[in-house]
């Protein structure tokens, strides 16, 4: 079984494009049904150094395609998943 802490250690790799978009920060969760929604990951600057303060990567939960011991793949389109954050 995986915990959040073991999601936060793994990088997200886009298996559309080989795009990377980081590590795992945050979850999205439907509190009325109690179910994990999507993967949050910030939005890295172009240094790579530090991270955007006003977007993040929202990755709905049934775009894995498969979670791996070090690496998550998606499939995704990268601009569709990229949001403001309020």
């Amino acid at each position: 079984m995986e915990t959040f802490c073991d999601l936060k250690q793994k990088e997200v790799i886009n298996v559309c494009d080989g795009f990377r978009f980081g590590y795992v920060n945050n979850l999205g969760i439907d509190t009325c049904c109690g179910k994990i929604t999507d993967l949050i990951v910030p939005v890295q600057t172009k240094n790579g150094i530090f991270y955007s303060k006003d977007k993040e990567y929202v990755i709905p939960w049934e775009k894995i395609c498969r979670i791996g011991k070090d690496i998550i793949l998606v499939e995704v389109n990268t601009a569709e998943v990229c949001r403001k954050i309020d």
